[in-house]
C-alpha cells in the first residue's frame, strides 16, 4: 500500500530542514485513531506525537488526504476491486438528546411565532 500513496505523498519543502520520514508519520497518524488513544501516547518508536498531529492537520488543509483517498479509489475502482457495505448499529450511533427534540432543563419552552396571513390571493 505505501508504494501506492508514497509518490502522492507532499515534497520537502525547499528550504529549511526536512520533514520527518512521511511513512513512519503515517503509521503514527494510523496507530492513534486504531487505538483511540491521545497523541501523548505515541510511542517514541512513531516519533513525536507533535509531529504527527500537525502533518495530521496540515495534510488535511492542503489536500493531501482527500488526494490520496481519490487515488485509491480510482486505483481499487479499476481492479474492480470496491466493496461498499455500510453497517450501522442503532445501538452504538445515537442522535444526541437535544438533536432528537428533548427539551432542556430550567428553560420554559419558546412559544411558537405567531401565524400571519400573507395578502396574496389563496391558490385554487
Amino acid at each position: 500500500m505505501w508504494d501506492r500513496i508514497e509518490p502522492l505523498m507532499p515534497a520537502d519543502p525547499v528550504r529549511g530542514r526536512r520533514q520527518a520520514d512521511h511513512r513512519r508519520t503515517l503509521e503514527a497518524i494510523a496507530w492513534k485513531y486504531r487505538t483511540n488513544s491521545r497523541w501523548r501516547d505515541l510511542s517514541d518508536e512513531l516519533g513525536s506525537f507533535q509531529t504527527a498531529h500537525k502533518r495530521l492537520i496540515g495534510w488535511a488543509v492542503d489536500g493531501t488526504w482527500a488526494m490520496i483517498l481519490a487515488a485509491i479509489l480510482a486505483a481499487a475502482d479499476a481492479e474492480n476491486d470496491i466493496d461498499w457495505t455500510v453497517s450501522v448499529d442503532p445501538t452504538v450511533v445515537r442522535a444526541h438528546q437535544h438533536a432528537a427534540g428533548a427539551l432542556k432543563r430550567g428553560r420554559p419552552t419558546p412559544a411558537s411565532p405567531p401565524i400571519t396571513r400573507s395578502d396574496a390571493p389563496a391558490a385554487s
